[in-house]
């Protein structure tokens, strides 16, 4: 078992600890951070990104570990975060009750929970103007691709629409104890202006996943149970023109802005 620093790298929360101080720093440099910002870092394990987000003095930073083993590394190598320092599953954790106000969130994110991750910041984006992440590449790719791509999918979807997302840059295996058997890509998500997708929220999370998850077929197709289910069997056998149109095509061929019109268009 690969051992960083007296810390196990453990398989089972798919720790791979990074050992490269230029790509630590390159990540941490992504943050757009103006005169001060709050920065929430998940998983720091041997704080690699830790000691630069500690050596800005702009940064007020707090974390979320949940490995016993890190959590006494980083209190002893790093005395002056024992205040704040605690056991915390990003996952579970009321994240109103770490900062007031508007925090950016970074972090090398567990292979094995991202998606779980993304969601979680879905549900706070009105406090998280910015993430700055690294993941596994092909995750990172599918995140900032857009319609017409096959990487193209229901997180894509759900993300661009709060959120600019940019690929940085990629991270190779050797850079990690141990190392993944994957390359790692960079990317930032800055929130967009938007206030208010102006459609119903949840039938939008439906559609969106629903067409993703049938990618294959028309998008008559797979919003066909979730047109049943709401008693508008009509609107498929006489659609109008908008939405004959959005009928015939495929999922990763529509854009943000047009999974808002199809949700609009069922709903009427």
């Amino acid at each position: 078992m690969a051992t960083q620093f007296g810390v196990k790298a453990k398989k089972g929360l798919g720790q791979h600890f990074l050992v490269d101080e230029s790509i630590a720093k390159g990540i941490v440099d992504s943050l757009i951070i103006g005169d001060s910002l709050q920065v929430l870092e998940i998983g720091p394990g041997t704080g690699v990104l830790t000691k630069y987000l500690l050596a800005d003095s702009r940064i007020k930073l707090e974390v979320c570990e949940i490995d016993t083993e890190s959590i006494e590394y980083l209190q002893k190598t790093y005395p002056q975060m024992l205040y704040s320092l605690q056991q915390r599953d990003f996952l579970t954790t009321p994240l109103e009750k770490i900062f007031n106000g508007e925090y950016a969130v970074i972090g090398n994110f567990p292979y094995n929970i991202s998606s779980q991750i993304f969601f979680r910041i879905l549900d706070y984006k009105e406090s998280v103007p910015q993430v700055v992440c690294m993941l596994q590449k092909e995750v990172a790719e599918r995140l900032a691709s857009g319609p017409g791509t096959k990487a193209y999918g229901i997180l894509s979807v759900l993300l661009q629409a709060w959120y600019n997302i940019e690929y940085l840059f990629t991270v190779p295996e050797h850079v990690f104890l141990p190392p993944p058997k994957v390359k790692s890509g960079v990317i930032r998500l800055t929130r967009n202006n938007r206030t208010s997708l102006g459609c119903d929220e949840v039938l939008f999370k439906k559609v969106v996943k629903a067409c993703f998850n049938q990618r294959r077929k028309t998008i008559r197709n797979s919003i066909k149970p979730i047109i049943t289910e709401m008693g508008k069997q009509a609107k498929l056998d006489n659609p109008s023109e908008a939405f004959s149109t959005l009928l015939g095509l495929r999922p990763e061929q529509l854009s943000v802005e047009q999974f808002i019109e199809l949700t609009n268009l069922m709903s009427l």
